[in-house]
């Protein structure tokens, strides 16, 4: 079977199930795992121009959406090239892939008629089912449940170690300019690594906030996870904002738990890693239950 994924966590699916021979392209946002990725054909590209700060982007997305155009480009000439047997794509988000009907209108005038699987993972479940979705597409289904036992298995250790621990206040910040709170997947995340998140909304869209809502918060711990951004870039953008009156009055701030993570490898895809997310979080909010990394007290 040949594959195009669309989506940067399809693909880290397709080969966290032992699949990566199966891939025949990707989308340009697909990055991991990079010695997979790294030689396959690219079938999208974006319509963003690259260089743009936060705020920047914010505008240049808000108004294409509002005028009705995509934010990607989607090579049809290379992916009837490729011939695919099954392509996969998404409905959760239309500022994260190419829309599901471009790719369906495109899919239409390919030779082969290939499938078209959507993932659409509001939550954790959602992102548990979509392994199971892929696996079963390509024939597999097996090789998905037990990919997602020994994922149910981590998350258990995770909750077991954080269990009877204080729960930090945490607000996970999915833009920055202007600021977006996490929603989906991202609240389940925070409250398994044992926090409470203090403003996302769990199986929810992420929302636009003030600064004021996040200070009148008074969290423990902030996130830095701007969608798309590596830790360093998200460390670049934020020290290049200035900080909101009150900022230093948080308990966060004063302690200086404000940490940017890896959104793409942790939180944003809704993928395996974000498992590998979860622990990460757990380390952040309660470093003194684990021993030494990889090991749990």
């Amino acid at each position: 079977m040949r594959i195009v994924s669309l989506l940067p966590s399809a693909t880290e699916i397709v080969c966290a199930l032992g699949l990566a021979d199966m891939l025949a392209g990707v989308s340009h946002e697909c990055d991991y795992p990079p010695d997979v990725v790294a030689d396959l054909p690219r079938v999208t590209s974006s319509a963003i121009p690259h260089g743009l700060t936060s705020a920047e982007i914010d505008r240049v997305v808000s108004a294409r959406l509002a005028r009705g155009e995509s934010l990607y480009l989607l090579d049809e000439s290379l992916l009837a090239e490729l011939q695919p047997d099954l392509v996969i794509t998404q409905e959760l988000c239309d500022v994260c892939a190419v829309s599901f009907a471009d790719v369906c209108s495109l899919a239409a005038r390919l030779p082969g008629n290939p499938r078209i699987v959507s993932l659409a993972p509001p939550n954790l479940d959602g992102i548990f089912n979509d392994v199971l979705t892929i696996a079963e597409a390509v024939g597999m289904p097996e090789r998905g449940r037990r990919l997602n036992e020994r994922l149910r298995q981590r998350l258990d250790r995770v909750r077991r170690t954080v269990a009877g621990q204080p729960r930090p206040g945490v607000v996970a910040l999915e833009w920055l300019d202007p600021p977006f709170v996490g929603g989906h997947w991202v609240p389940e995340m925070i409250d398994l690594a044992g926090g409470r998140d203090l403003l996302g909304r769990a199986g929810e869209r992420s929302f636009r906030v003030r600064w004021e809502d996040v200070i009148g918060a008074q969290p423990d711990v902030i996130l830095l996870i701007p969608c798309g951004y590596s830790a360093e870039a998200a460390q670049q953008e934020w020290d290049a904002l200035p900080r909101p009156p009150g900022w230093f009055d948080i308990p966060a701030a004063r302690a200086g738990r404000v940490y940017a993570l890896d959104a793409n490898g942790y939180c944003s895809r809704p993928a395996p890693r974000v498992v590998e997310g979860i622990e990460h979080l757990a380390r952040l909010l309660h470093p003194t239950c684990f021993v030494q990394e990889g090991d749990e007290r």
